[in-house]
């Protein structure tokens, strides 16, 4: 049940979203620009394979540089005006207007407030460009497409597991494996009281296992495949998910307000 603070929170926010912003049209251009440079790039492929190999590496390395902009930028104030920029965005705005009571969105003008600017997506094209020139230089052509490919897919794979994160409960979510798993874990993620510190991973949960930043305890493969099951939740966390799930816990705009037993019991599962 949504909260009169994130009632009011979500009134706001709608309010200040400019006439002129078209969801459809915000992911017609992120999807098209994504889709089209990587249609682009196979057409430039010829004869590939080792270089194929490349993609794991360049996947494994993305997903942890998700889950270190997230837990240190997105969720961590820094005072440079790009970077307190996206934690404003990120902490001040989205998980306000998203907690784990209530994730979902009804309308696609909320789509301004789930997929990231347009701005983004260029910024990942020159990255992409970049270091995709740099693997050309080293190894080959082939080898430069497959390395700018993988972060451009790993990027649209990114917006579309966390808009089936927002969307209300259909058969896909909750059936399609990853996606389901990956629904759960960032719905917990935005609960005031861990959203700091766990969960951080929102494409695949593979650095928040390595890093322990997960609020389950088991192996990869069953992070991976864990769906929407809670069983598995570190019982040191659970009486700080019920307290700001179910409890009015004051201002949560900069992070949770945690007695000191709740902070020890974070940091002891953090390196448990």
């Amino acid at each position: 049940m949504m909260s009169e603070r994130q009632r009011k929170f979500r009134e706001e926010y709608k309010a200040d979203i400019s006439p002129l912003y078209n969801g459809l049209l915000h992911i017609a251009v992120m999807y098209g620009v994504g889709i089209a440079a990587l249609w682009y790039c196979s057409t430039k492929l010829s004869g590939v394979t080792w270089e194929w190999m490349l993609a794991i590496p360049v996947f494994l390395a993305g997903n942890f540089i998700e889950w270190g902009m997230h837990r240190f930028v997105m969720h961590r104030r820094i005072d440079v005006y790009a970077l307190r920029a996206i934690y404003e965005r990120h902490t001040r705005q989205h998980h306000q207007y998203f907690t784990d009571n209530e994730a979902t969105i009804d309308t696609t003008r909320e789509f301004r407030i789930v997929f990231f600017p347009w701005r983004v997506l260029a910024t990942l094209g020159i990255g992409g460009f970049t270091l995709g020139w740099i693997a050309t230089q080293i190894f080959n052509l082939n080898a430069g497409y497959i390395v700018f490919m993988t972060m451009v897919a790993q990027y649209l794979i990114y917006e579309t597991f966390h808009y089936c994160c927002h969307v209300h409960e259909n058969w896909f979510v909750r059936n399609m494996p990853f996606i389901n798993t990956i629904r759960r874990h960032h719905t917990a993620h935005h609960n005031l009281g861990i959203m700091m510190k766990y969960n951080m991973n929102l494409t695949f949960p593979i650095a928040d296992w390595v890093m322990g930043t997960t609020d389950l305890r088991r192996g990869l493969i069953g992070h991976l495949f864990n769906g929407y099951s809670e069983k598995h939740i570190k019982e040191e966390l659970k009486p700080i998910i019920k307290r700001f799930r179910y409890e009015e816990t004051g201002d949560t705009t900069d992070g949770p307000k945690l007695t000191k037993e709740e902070q020890e019991a974070l940091d002891r599962s953090l390196v448990l």
